[in-house]
């Protein structure tokens, strides 16, 4: 069980840390700041470049800690946090992915919360620390956290698009 956690942590975790990346660099496809930015601001998100950095900031600390499997309930809020953002923004657009849907984020959100749920397994940086395990509940204030937290940046930083 320890081996599956320990390829599903590595494998969302560095996907989202990579995500991240991409918001504030030119690095693995991304258009740096500037385009992070201007992708915000065609979301209809206020704050440009900050908005843009602090998104990717996010994506890249929480995907870290959760790849690594250090500080996993907040790691964890971390991603679904960012990934409640994500599908508020594709929910217009329908589920699958292949519309811009939010199938993608859901996912994500989905695939953490249950890491909330089993804990970072025994090959973490939690567990070498004497952190770990984390008692099962924890995953319920980890999902409210981070959906609230996603909700409020949300209600915080979007604007309406002006209509016609």
């Amino acid at each position: 069980m320890d081996t599956g956690i320990l390829i599903l942590r590595l494998l969302v975790g560095l996907l989202v840390a990579c995500h991240g990346v991409q918001k504030v660099s030119f690095r693995l496809g991304g258009r740096g700041l500037v385009g992070g930015a201007e992708e915000f601001r065609a979301d209809g998100f206020r704050g440009g470049a900050l908005t843009a950095a602090a998104a990717g900031g996010a994506q890249l600390g929480s995907g870290l800690l959760l790849a690594a499997g250090l500080l996993t309930p907040l790691a964890a809020t971390g991603v679904i946090g960012v990934m409640t953002v994500a599908v508020t923004v594709k929910r217009p657009n329908g589920l699958w992915t292949q519309n811009d849907g939010y199938e993608y984020p859901l996912v994500l959100v989905g695939t953490t919360t249950a890491l909330a749920v089993t804990g970072p397994g025994t090959w973490s940086l939690d567990a070498a620390l004497g952190l770990a395990p984390f008692p099962a509940w924890w995953a319920v204030p980890t999902l409210v956290a981070g959906i609230t937290g996603g909700m409020l940046t949300r209600l915080v930083l979007h604007r309406p698009l002006a209509t016609a």
